[in-house]
């Protein structure tokens, strides 16, 4: 039997995140290939309806990278993120999706180490976790 291998989606913030996973990519920092990058205009735009339908259609982990507060380009997108997504890991916890699938970090367009880092660590997290989707669907 395969090894099982966590499907993780991250919506990025097109002005830090992004730019942090393009030099992670730029100067060959390796991370796992889970990862399937949304690029948004910012992290305040990550609506909790497209974590949950993230989740829904096959997602085992989602991430939200957003720039440090207090360098968002559209000055508070990020506080807006930072209020909103506690919510949604309760709201996560409480559907009994595990509140480790989901992950909120601060990724600026220098951090590429971070960004990797990050992707690894959240991986790994997720790899260790059972598949989210034999949970939701069990077979009849």
């Amino acid at each position: 039997m395969a090894a099982y291998e966590p499907k993780i989606i991250g919506f990025l913030c097109n002005w830090c995140s992004y730019a942090g996973a393009d030099l992670a990519g730029a100067t060959r920092l390796k991370y796992p290939p889970n990862l399937k990058i949304i690029r948004v205009p910012c992290s305040g735009r990550v609506a909790p309806e497209l974590v949950i339908r993230a989740f829904k259609e096959g997602a085992d982990g989602v991430m939200v990278l957003g720039c440090h507060i207090g360098d968002c380009h559209y000055a508070t997108g990020n506080h807006r993120t930072a209020r909103r997504m506690p919510v949604l890991r309760a709201l996560l916890e409480f559907t009994g999706i595990e509140p480790e699938r989901f992950l909120v970090q601060w990724v600026s367009s220098s951090e590429g180490e971070l960004f990797a880092q990050t992707v690894r660590e959240f991986t790994e997290k997720v790899r260790a976790l059972p598949p989210l989707q034999e949970r939701m669907n069990p077979p009849r």
